[in-house]
């Protein structure tokens, strides 16, 4: 009987423990790592082949992750965190194993309302202009679209409980209601702002990174089970997911993985309206500050999954109370953010991986002025006068 040797022990230790993974996602230009990942077989070396499953919405992404019809997701980072709290649905204790991408959402107004906004100046003036309240969409009750859509409105002077009615609305059905006059605007991630300007249904008003410079958005979601049953799985798949992140970076491969998200069992979009903004150009003059494009990589400064980004959206949940009452307060809320970001497990797959790994900590200023970088969460919320 031939023993194995430690190399090989430590190989067998190693592997997948499930090497057919199951991926859900929303029809979104963000979900090109996925795309690229697929495309390129970049789970192969890594013990993995990806099955990418398309969702209608995001509740079914969140309905399927706690069901275990699909092992992870493209999420939205809020929709993570508002699932664990049990705000966002049935609670689940989950996992955020990695970010995919910063930037690239936006804000988009009817033609009517755009045209108002642009003569007053003020968004106030133009939403009374329509002589009722607007109603505006957004993907997810937790989600990052509600949370921009939020923050971008009160930083007009604009309450989001009492001044509009706000909806939610699965993305690639945001522009048929713009189109069909049921909406206002909407907050969602491209092509369908690119594809209500093609349609004449409305026009681009912000950037999300407008509101918050560099901001956290889709993540490698999962339960808490599946990384702790299956850590080589979740390990491997975050490799593979950097591989892919890093291919995206080089704007020839923007360009390519422009055409494989066009198809059907993707987006369904004409890549002539996927390409331009997947690749950062949209039109300059209509935006308040110079546009910062979707971002999958940038030397592992996008990806690395830290406590204070999970911790921004908790203060939001606060603010707007969704969340409150609840044992430990505000004070414990970062305990709750750092058990939902797998910081250790991403560490190992970036060293696998050859990933730099940035700085725990970052200060941003937001659309407001306000400075985050987590250190002080009950400040922070104190320091907001547009509140529920």
């Amino acid at each position: 009987m031939n023993t194995p040797t430690p190399s090989a022990r430590d190989t067998a230790a190693c592997r997948p423990e499930k090497t057919h993974v199951r991926l859900g996602f929303v029809a979104l230009s963000d979900v090109a790592p996925l795309a690229a990942a697929r495309m390129l077989d970049l789970g192969r070396r890594h013990g993995l082949t990806l099955e990418l499953c398309r969702q209608p919405s995001w509740a079914a992404v969140r309905d399927k992750l706690l069901s275990g019809e699909i092992d992870a997701a493209h999420a939205l980072y809020g929709l993570v965190c508002g699932v664990h709290l049990g705000i966002g649905g049935p609670q689940a204790d989950m996992s955020v194993l990695m970010v995919l991408n910063r930037n690239g959402q936006a804000i988009t107004l009817s033609r009517r309302l755009a045209d108002a906004f642009d003569e007053t100046g003020n968004l106030k003036e133009a939403l009374a202009s329509l002589g009722r309240p607007a109603v505006l969409a957004q993907t997810f009750p937790t989600g990052t679209h509600a949370m921009w859509l939020y923050y971008w409105l009160a930083a007009h002077g604009v309450h989001p409980l009492s001044d509009i009615q706000s909806v939610v609305i699965p993305p690639p059905r945001m522009v048929d209601a713009l189109a069909e006059e049921k909406l206002d605007g909407f907050c969602a991630g491209e092509p369908w702002h690119a594809v209500a300007e093609a349609r004449h249904a409305g026009r681009t008003v912000a950037l999300t990174s407008e509101i918050w410079p560099n901001h956290p958005e889709k993540v490698l979601a999962s339960r808490r089970d599946f990384a702790a049953l299956h850590p080589n799985t979740a390990r491997a798949l975050v490799c593979t997911m950097l591989e892919a992140c890093r291919w995206l970076d080089s704007p020839e491969h923007r360009a390519e993985i422009s055409g494989q998200l066009a198809a059907p069992e993707l987006l369904g979009v004409p890549r002539s309206l996927i390409e331009p903004r997947l690749s950062g150009i949209y039109d300059m003059a209509r935006l308040a500050r110079p546009p910062l494009p979707v971002c999958f990589f940038d030397g592992g400064a996008v990806n690395y999954p830290r406590a204070s980004d999970g911790l921004w959206f908790l203060t939001q949940y606060r603010r707007w109370g969704l969340l409150g009452g609840e044992a430990g307060g505000i004070g414990g809320d970062a305990a709750i953010a750092a058990s939902i970001c797998q910081t250790a497990l991403y560490r190992e797959a970036a060293a696998l991986a050859d990933v730099p790994v940035p700085a725990e900590s970052r200060a941003d200023v937001l659309c407001d002025g306000r400075v985050w970088d987590g250190s002080d969460p009950a400040g922070y919320l104190e320091g907001f006068t547009v509140r529920a």
